[in-house]
């Protein structure tokens, strides 16, 4: 029990995704301009992370390791990250408007991004058990929400403050997420 504690507060603050390990820029920086835009895609991420690297996990283990095709594990991860954002859009557009509505471009966009992929190589390089690789992904995940909720309080802050014109928009931003890395990164001396 006390592995999952420490391997659940790793995952979210000293190897968080985004300071930590610089995965999922992308909407880390284009879609944390508003808190709304930085929630739905936060819940999204966590969703889809869980889901994924579930059935990666699942794949590599049974299907990968005992054929001896571990290097099909990058293509195979794609593909089944590619289908599963399908299928969950498909599955929710039918079952939940509401939902589905309210995730908007926020699922199709969780198709490009390199922390859903990043993540589920990493649980298979870190030799996780299944449970190790749910709790792993789940506070992964809520890191992720965490940290671009975070991010786009500030930057709505920003949006009246009086920023330099060279610095306005996507430099201070980048300015702020190095001071968020550097925060973050002086919890590593509590575990």
């Amino acid at each position: 029990m006390d592995n999952l504690l420490i391997l659940a507060f790793s995952a979210f603050i000293l190897e968080n995704i985004i300071l930590s390990q610089f995965l999922g820029i992308c909407p880390f920086i284009g879609v944390s301009t508003k808190r709304s835009n930085a929630l739905g895609m936060g819940m999204a991420v966590l969703f889809v992370m869980l889901i994924s690297s579930s059935v990666t996990w699942l794949l590599y283990k049974y299907v990968l390791e005992p054929f001896d095709i571990t290097y099909m594990r990058t293509i195979v991860f794609i593909l089944v990250i590619a289908s599963l954002v399908q299928m969950v859009e498909i599955f929710l557009k039918k079952v939940s408007p509401a939902l589905y509505k309210a995730l908007g471009i926020y699922l199709p966009l969780i198709t490009t991004n390199c922390g859903v992929l990043g993540v589920a190589i990493l649980n298979i390089s870190k030799e996780h058990n299944f449970l190790e690789m749910v709790v792993y992904t789940t506070f992964i995940g809520l890191g992720f929400l965490f940290v671009i909720y975070i991010f786009s309080m500030i930057r709505e802050k920003l949006e009246f403050s009086p920023v330099p014109k060279a610095f306005q928009g996507a430099p201070i931003a980048l300015v702020v997420a190095a001071i968020l890395a550097i925060i973050f990164s002086r919890f590593g001396g509590i575990i």
